[in-house]
């Protein structure tokens, strides 16, 4: 049965939520949620909020969908310890260390998968499920017909977005707020500088999305195996919350919904479903308006009147007896029951009561999320008993009922803690240089590396015998279900040619590279951030691991494990993914030419990455290089070509082999300043 996921920012919002119709809320804690600056809960308003949600049959979905630290380990333990007392029925997760500690510390409590995680792909959906999540997110970028392609091949619950603010980069894949300000999605604290005004071609706000509203095809939806939908908005109004409730249960009911109403209530230039049609052009970018501002202000008064009551959400029968000097009314909603009695029933002198009387005072439950489902009615003939006591009688049952149902039960607890992890990483001698070229062409003469990186679509037979070994074949940050076979056979054919390997920077690819059988090495865009982490990766069979660039040296040097580990030394990073380039809607891809240019609002350019015209990548103004700095403590030091030429490859690497400060404009990155 399909359900409706709401976002609850405060407590408000979860009211509203729940009264609109709303099948679960999903909410965030004080740390380790993605959306740390919204109202959140803690200790002692998260279990208020559980048993709110479970009096009235709505289930509430706790995220803890941040990357986490080292540092964080034993805070992030007392939170889950705080989540599982309140009885909260899942959480939300993006790392795989606050998976190992929820899968082996409250196994009661379900595992869903975050959007962070960015499954786009029927191997990212088989992936996650073999590691023990629940239920698996899917990319808002995908059309319907690759929904039903994963929810055909993966037998797990699947939820997708239905309304909501659209992120322009793949979930999880997106660093533009953190290497612009230090604010990092990853961490909760995204700054949206995507909103701001981005130009290319003439074009303005082209990394801004109109927000997503599937509503419409929500029945489409179902049939392609959407089990839950999940409404965006956890910063939004209470009253966006109700409007789009409201609109999804609607909608799944066969009714017509007010689409204006939700409109007006949030929208940037109105809405889009182009993902889900495949329709994806410059009509999906939109932006937030004065006018849009305006006509919000417009329907708040209105649309509260809609969650001010109490929704009649839980049915429950009635049994209600009868005789001279006694009534008893018996409330149950299938699991508990609730009792009230009275001694006021007498002899009649005028006025009878009879069973019409007594059942049109029993269904009166407004004002209670009750409604009466079944009426049984027994009464002595001859007998008075007034309105007023019966009044009394349901009420009491009813008040009885409703506390036994918000009684909060905690899920038990497993003997099971982090391991204690040494921490540093052992290195012998200096960092392997590692590189990675956009093209070929760019490889300088005479090359000789312990690793290089190509793009598969790009290797050729004259590449693997040049390089043997050390070729490994890189994976596209985004594979989607329409293509997933075409490559997968692809990448087949190249391992008969002698690729031995390949790199991955979405989990997708671990499981196609293990699948056929080749080594497989772990992107910087797996976002490895803590020692259990890095274990988990070695678990899952990775030859090495690239860690974030999202975190300081010494968080770096930090992390423990055995497993080989580099970071990105040097690059224009891949700050967003694309799977609507922004540089085609504006201007064409013809008079891009592989060379697309986005400027910000300081006039500064950005290149853009295209891969084979499918997604897109926004690149760093100016590359990243720490050339002079000690790297001992890796294994490896990665550098990561984009548009440089042969004589700017030449330069970077005489650079790094000398430990050479640059003399060209470069960033350190976050490596030297700590991540919020």
């Amino acid at each position: 049965m399909a359900r409706i996921l709401a976002p609850a920012g405060g407590m408000e919002q979860l009211t509203a939520a729940v009264r609109c119709g709303a099948d679960a809320v999903y909410l965030g804690v004080q740390d380790f949620n993605a959306r740390r600056n919204a109202a959140n809960f803690d200790s002692q308003t998260l279990p208020e909020a559980v048993s709110y949600c479970h009096a009235r049959n709505t289930e509430v979905y706790v995220t803890v969908n941040t990357l986490i630290l080292d540092s964080e380990m034993e805070m992030l333990e007392k939170s889950a310890d705080m989540i599982a007392a309140s009885g909260a029925d899942a959480v939300i997760i993006q790392d795989f260390a606050v998976l190992d500690l929820f899968k082996n510390r409250y196994p009661s409590i379900k595992r869903l998968a975050s959007t962070q995680t960015a499954v786009h792909d029927i191997d990212g959906a088989l992936f996650l499920k073999d590691q023990g999540f629940d239920s698996v997110v899917l990319a808002r970028e995908l059309t319907l017909k690759e929904m039903k392609m994963i929810s055909d091949a993966c037998d797990v619950t699947m939820e997708a977005f239905i309304h909501g603010a659209h992120c322009m980069s793949l979930s999880g894949a997106c660093y533009l707020s953190s290497m612009i300000g230090g604010r990092s999605g990853n961490r909760g604290l995204c700054a949206q500088p995507c909103r701001l005004d981005w130009k290319c071609g003439g074009c303005d706000h082209v990394l801004s999305l109109k927000d997503m509203s599937l509503i419409s095809h929500i029945k489409e939806m179902v049939s392609a195996g959407v089990d839950t939908f999940k409404i965006e908005g956890r910063m939004k109004r209470p009253e966006y919350v109700a409007a789009a409730v409201t609109a999804c249960r609607k909608a799944l009911n066969g009714e017509e919904y007010d689409i204006e109403t939700l409109r007006s209530v949030f929208s940037r230039s109105g809405f889009t479903d182009g993902y889900l049609t495949g329709k994806r052009d410059a009509e999906m970018f939109g932006y937030r308006t004065k006018e849009d501002v305006t006509d919000s202000s417009k329907v708040f008064s209105s649309i509260a009147s809609a969650y001010r009551n109490e929704m009649p959400r839980v049915p429950v029968s009635m049994e209600f007896y009868m005789s001279e000097g006694s009534a008893t009314l018996s409330v149950s909603d299938g699991s508990n029951i609730a009792v009230s009695a009275s001694t006021s029933p007498e002899k009649a002198v005028n006025k009878v009561t009879d069973t019409d009387t007594v059942k049109k005072q029993l269904v009166k439950t407004g004002g209670t999320p009750f409604y009466t489902n079944d009426t049984l009615i027994d009464i002595q003939t001859g007998l008075f008993m007034p309105v007023s006591e019966v009044n009394r009688m349901r009420r009491e049952a009813l008040d009885d009922l409703l506390s036994t149902r918000s009684a909060l039960y905690s899920h038990p607890k497993h003997d099971w803690s982090f391991p204690e992890h040494k921490s540093h990483h052992s290195v012998s001698g200096s960092p392997e240089i590692w590189i990675r070229f956009y093209d070929p062409s760019q490889l300088p003469d005479n090359t000789d590396f312990s690793r290089i990186i190509i793009p598969a679509g790009k290797i050729t037979a004259d590449l693997i015998d040049r390089f043997d070994s050390s070729l490994t074949a890189q994976l596209p940050t985004a594979l989607f279900p329409e293509d997933e076979a075409a490559f997968s056979n692809s990448l087949e054919r190249l391992k008969k040619t002698g690729i031995s390997s390949v790199w991955a920077d979405n989990i997708y690819g671990i499981k196609l590279g293990k699948d056929l059988g080749l080594e497989v090495y772990g992107g910087f865009g797996l976002n490895i951030t803590n020692t259990q982490a890095v274990n988990d990766y070695a678990s899952f069979g990775l030859k090495a691991l690239t860690l974030s660039f999202e975190l300081a040296m010494k968080q770096l040097t930090d992390i423990g494990g055995d497993i080989t580990r580099g970071i990105v030394s040097y690059g224009h990073l891949p700050l967003m993914h694309f799977r609507n380039c922004p540089v085609r809607a504006s201007i064409g891809c013809k008079a891009c030419g592989s060379k697309g240019l986005l400027t910000d609002r300081m006039d500064v350019d950005f290149p853009v990455e295209c891969t084979d015209r499918k997604f897109s990548s926004l690149l760093n103004c100016v590359p990243l290089n720490i050339s002079e700095r000690d790297l001992s403590a890796f294994d490896f030091s990665l550098l990561w070509f984009t548009r440089e030429d042969k004589q700017g490859v030449k330069k970077v690497l005489d650079d790094f082999r000398l430990g050479r400060k640059t003399d060209k404009a470069r960033t350190s990155g976050l490596y030297y300043r700590e991540l919020l």
